[in-house]
């Protein structure tokens, strides 16, 4: 009897563990059923929101909890000041976004307390009630959304704050009000203080018997019968109010919801997993943040406003909200593989930046929230070696300028840089400029002055300190790394192959990897590139799904309150502390690699091969054409490649090029415990200056 009821007592642990994470345990229909949206939502663990979102919207309609991290809501948060209606998706500097907050309450009360007594959500659907018996829910598509506001029946209303901004980076709005309809702009500082964005915006109220200004920017919405709900829908336009106000849709919001899940389960269904249930659901509770930005801007028939304020007319869609700098590495080329109609306008939206003003950050007249732009030549490089249509003549002026301007103050500036420098040269050697590109490739092959300066003697006692030597977000140890076109260069500067490997053996092993930030997150990919292509498949595994050390935070150095467990959980506290998704930059290195695939380097069409997480994957395009990977002898504790074949004949070498996977057919991946040091070491991809 005992033992009957402590195995109940460990099943209803469980349950209630799963209940209390989100985690829902029920048959799942659609891949959107398996989206936990609360992954990542608490504390710096991913710096996530589970507001309603629709894939590359700036309008997401979510909560206002307080306190908040940066995307404005917190999982363990019991009190919400409200909804706002834009927000970035897990990058720094406290946050971008957050404008318009509208609050319900009761009894025209603006102090009135909100305290979260239930809440549920999915891609695209946001719903929470009150103590106070006030209901709230949302749905969103492109630029619209809708708000349903459920009150006991008393007086009561909705406090719309325009003012509303995260860390208090409003500038200044302007609105007009014709009945029951509120028509502005908002003008707000962007992530870092950097720029400021420019939104235009029209709102609806449903159910509205008076609108009362409280003071410049804020009013209060009363509700006319107390009987019925309140609703408001919202519409965003870069261009002007009027674009915003046709955006405005009589639909109700279940027939939006059903949309949007549409929507969200057309692009999921452009892979499919099959494995086991943790592993597809965090796999696609992952892929859902990889599609939230850049943002769509423009309007269908073709106006958008540009990033120097002026109104433009586009033959294809345009997006903006940029965070390049992280994304490039990981969410950018995941696009390029698997979504090529998103990520074609998307590249074409880069280049688009030159002409009118690109900067590194924000300029004073961005169409959406943003971040920063760097590397930007190097996303469009990997465009056009994909075969992407990406006109560099245009703005082959403007990289010039922009090489100029680069930034060789700081070992790590230095190693960056000279990456730009080089996907530059080879930009202009594309279009044919032979002597600009020779000027920029000597500038890039600079690279090795500066690295054997900072990078060489392993032995000084600074290597593992954060920001050691003017660096901005890693160590030397992380940093030296970072020669991702040039690692034929980069191992003869380190003392040739063997040395090559003991050293990167020697960073693994002292656990000096930081998978916390950016700067060394290919270098478990590294080797790929030597003899010894075995040792990356371990550690690919182990970061997604098993037990690793962790000694390295924004906030602290090697030796300080070290991290030991696993670093993606399906759970509000899903990341490492101080591990932000950038955008989707984190989720997609998850994503690539539980499906078997690495970016060799941004900039060349290759991809390493790995085991994937899962039994079969399948990658459909538009066109028509499949890629199916299956795994022979499939256990899902092996890891190490033994054999593949693509499409019958066998494959020796550890990597596949863009072409030969978008071309589709059947990859036959045989996996097994222990590796196979003959595997993968013929005909090998190694990234070379000269190539």
């Amino acid at each position: 009897m005992k033992k009957v009821s402590l195995i109940l007592l460990v099943i209803l642990n469980v349950a209630c563990q799963n209940k209390n994470e989100n985690i829902d345990t029920k048959d799942f229909k659609t891949p959107i059923d398996r989206v936990n949206v609360f992954l990542g939502t608490s504390a710096d663990h991913g710096q996530l929101s589970p507001a309603a979102s629709s894939p590359f919207n700036m309008l997401s309609i979510g909560p206002q909890t307080n306190p908040h991290i940066h995307a404005g809501y917190d999982h363990y948060a019991k009190e919400f000041d409200g909804f706002t209606h834009t927000r970035i998706e897990g990058v720094g500097c406290r946050g971008s976004g957050g404008n318009i907050l509208i609050k319900p309450v009761l009894q025209e009360d603006e102090h009135t307390v909100l305290i979260k007594k239930k809440e549920n959500a999915k891609p695209g659907f946001y719903n929470v009630s009150f103590k106070n018996e006030i209901r709230a829910k949302m749905s969103v598509k492109t630029n619209f959304g809708i708000e349903h506001y459920e009150f006991p029946n008393q007086k009561s209303g909705l406090l719309i704050d325009l003012s509303y901004a995260f860390v208090n980076r409003f500038v200044t709005e302007k609105h007009d009000i014709k009945e029951n309809l509120i028509f502005g702009f908002i003008d707000t500082k962007t992530t870092c203080d950097a720029g400021i964005y420019r939104i235009y915006y029209g709102l609806k109220i449903s159910n509205l018997g008076k609108l009362k200004p409280i003071d410049e920017h804020r009013l209060m919405a009363v509700r006319k019968d107390t009987t019925a709900p309140m609703e408001v829908r919202i519409a965003f336009s870069s261009v002007n109010t009027d674009y915003a106000i046709k955006k405005i849709e009589p639909i109700s919001i279940e027939e939006l919801e059903e949309r949007t899940s549409t929507n969200w389960n057309q692009l999921f269904n452009h892979i499919e997993v099959h494995g086991e249930s943790d592993r597809e659901n965090l796999f696609y509770s992952l892929l859902y943040r990889t599609l939230q930005s850049p943002f769509s801007i423009s309007e269908k028939d073709g106006k958008y406003r540009a990033i120097d304020g002026s109104v433009q007319t586009s033959d294809f869609p345009v997006y903006n909200g940029w965070a390049i700098w992280d994304n490039y590495r990981e969410q950018l080329p995941m696009l390029s593989l698997i979504y090529p109609d998103k990520f074609g306008p998307i590249a074409k939206s880069i280049a688009n930046l030159y002409p009118y003003g690109k900067k590194n950050w924000a300029t004073k007249n961005e169409p959406s929230p943003t971040v920063r732009t760097e590397h930007a030549s190097v996303v469009l490089l990997d465009a056009y070696e994909k075969g992407y249509p990406v006109n560099i003549e245009t703005i082959k002026d403007s990289l010039i300028a922009e090489a100029g301007r680069l930034d060789y103050s700081s070992p790590d500036k230095a190693l960056e840089s000279s990456y730009d420098n080089w996907a530059i040269a080879k930009l202009l050697q594309k279009i044919g400029d032979t002597s600009q590109s020779v000027k920029y490739a000597e500038k890039a092959l600079n690279y090795k002055k500066y690295w054997n300066k900072n990078f060489a003697d392993l032995s000084k006692d600074d290597i593992d300190l954060m920001q050691a030597r003017g660096l901005y977000q890693g160590t030397i140890w992380q940093y030296r790394w970072f020669v991702p076109f040039d690692i034929k260069g980069l191992k003869e500067l380190a003392g040739g192959e063997d040395t090559f490997i003991k050293q990167l053996d020697k960073f693994f092993s002292e656990n000096s990897y930081n998978h916390a930030n950016q700067p060394d997150l290919q270098v478990p990919g590294l080797y790929n590139a030597t003899k010894q292509p075995w040792k990356s498949q371990k550690l690919f595994r182990n970061i997604m799904l098993d037990t690793v050390v962790q000694n390295y935070f924004n906030d602290n150095s090697k030796g300080i309150d070290p991290y030991i467990g696993r670093i993606y959980k399906n759970q509000p506290k899903a990341y490492l502390r101080t591990m932000d998704d950038d955008a989707g930059t984190m989720s997609s290195w998850f994503v690539m690699r539980s499906i078997g695939l690495s970016p060799a380097n941004v900039g060349n069409p290759v991809y390493y091969l790995t085991a994937p997480i899962f039994k079969s994957v399948k990658i459909a395009w538009e066109n028509g054409k499949t890629l199916k990977i299956n795994i022979k002898n499939y256990n899902k504790d092996h890891f190490y490649i033994q054999s593949v074949k693509l499409n019958g004949e066998e494959l020796t070498r550890n990597w596949l090029t863009q072409e030969e996977l978008t071309q589709g057919g059947n990859l036959i991946i045989e996996t097994g415990d222990r590796p196979n040091k003959n595997w993968g070491l013929e005909n090998q991809w190694i990234s070379s200056f000269e190539e």
